[in-house]
């Protein structure tokens, strides 16, 4: 499948790219997204008429994710969850709780934008989460989780 990206999405390309997808990616992400459309000549065209509205809608999403990464760099969370005395949670931390802790901070964080590369924390310690808010902007804030 064959589409025109109307934004850059990460390990895809840039906005204006054709890129050729898998029908199932492009159809039920992509599309409904709207982060692209079918390449065609009408379609392309229409493409072409707009792209400067398409390039100033992207820089406004780039800058207002690095102004959300200068609040949320470096910010430190502590979390308590139910432990054993050697440290194992009863149950695990994710990126729901993570996305909680910041917003009873004042930043809003959608949970899908947090990515866990160690995955979901099932014990006490200091830990590092991904903040994802465009696909060239990451902050990194530190968890720290505590036993009760």
């Amino acid at each position: 499948m064959q589409l025109i990206l109307l934004e850059k999405v990460k390990n895809l390309g840039n906005l204006g790219d054709k890129v050729i997808v898998k029908p199932g990616y492009g159809r039920n992400y992509l599309l409904p997204q709207g982060k692209a459309v079918p390449a065609n000549a009408e379609n392309l065209a229409e493409f072409e008429k707009r792209r400067a509205e398409y390039e100033a809608k992207e820089k406004d999403l780039l800058q207002g994710a690095e102004g959300r990464k200068a609040k949320i760099d470096g910010t430190e969370l502590t979390i308590t969850a139910n432990a054993s005395p050697e440290g194992k949670l009863y149950g695990s931390v994710g990126p729901r709780e993570i996305s909680e802790a910041l917003a009873a901070r004042g930043l809003e964080v959608d949970k899908g934008e947090i990515v866990q590369p160690e995955g979901a924390i099932r014990n006490t310690g200091e830990y590092e989460a991904h903040i994802v808010l465009h696909a060239d902007v990451q902050a990194q804030v530190k968890v720290v989780v505590t036993g009760e």
